[in-house]
């Protein structure tokens, strides 16, 4: 028996058990698609080095609505019921200089979503060579990372109708105001946010938009938020000075719209 135990230690020390993928390292395996997937990590890697060109392939609203960081969005191929939108491939050819050999990845609203593949179907016919595709998609990538971008048109929108949202003031300090309506709650107090009011403890999936004096300082709060579970945050990559520029301008053209306020 002891020499038995002995050669299954030596066994397992010599053979080990490869560890299973995590969630971050798996596609949808789909079979018979013309282009491969890249995983959750692969994606992350990609928009850190910078070895990838990312496109969003849905609309321009929906893009402006709630994106991952640091990708690109086109108009919409023309003449297509938005039951097919495709991203239009001329646009694409104009953004990339036409260089089709560019290594290029595509994502949309997750695994049921076919906007992707319509479009990496239009690449690959349109002469494009490296095509890939994160089908995982937003949903998947919001309820793994946690980082989504928001456009100011679609602040706009939001601030001016909907009543159930959030707005995060990420700044350490708030000496000159901030937007009628928002909490401050600086990366230091995320926390204590969870506790005094200031953070929607009963529903995790309320829309929370970040902003501050720069992208960096609301996306370190919205990444700290995301980490905290709530599902549904973004943060404006602009700066607090665009915010009430574009809500004043937009105070004059909807009435529902609230202007900024000093303290």
């Amino acid at each position: 028996m002891r020499h038995f135990m002995i050669s299954l230690i030596v066994a397992v020390i010599a053979f080990p058990v490869l560890a299973a993928e995590s969630i971050y390292q798996t596609t949808l395996q789909e079979s018979g698609q013309a282009t491969a997937e890249v995983t959750t990590e692969e994606l992350q890697q990609i928009l850190k080095s910078g070895s990838a060109v990312v496109f969003d392939a849905r609309p321009v609203e929906e893009y402006a609505m709630s994106h991952i960081p640091g990708v690109l969005n086109v108009a919409q191929k023309p003449g297509m019921p938005l039951s097919q939108y495709t991203s239009d491939v001329a646009e694409i050819g104009r953004l990339l200089q036409e260089q089709r050999s560019t290594p290029i990845v595509l994502y949309c609203n997750g695994p049921f979503c076919g906007k992707s593949k319509r479009l990496a179907a239009d690449l690959l016919a349109a002469g494009y060579t490296n095509v890939r595709r994160y089908q995982l998609g937003m949903p998947v990538w919001r309820a793994l990372v946690g980082l989504a971008e928001i456009e100011l048109s679609a602040v706009q929108q939001i601030y001016g109708s909907d009543d159930t949202a959030v707005f995060v003031d990420a700044r350490p300090g708030m000496a000159h105001g901030t937007i009628r309506g928002a909490v401050h709650i600086p990366l230091t107090e995320v926390a204590a946010a969870k506790d005094d009011g200031r953070l929607p403890m009963l529903d995790h999936n309320t829309r929370i938009i970040v902003f501050g004096e720069n992208g960096t300082e609301a996306r370190d709060v919205a990444a700290s938020l995301a980490k905290n579970a709530f599902a549904n945050v973004t943060f404006f990559g602009g700066s607090i000075d665009q915010l009430r520029v574009s809500l004043h301008a937009a105070n004059h053209t909807c009435p529902g719209l609230v202007f900024t306020r000093e303290p």
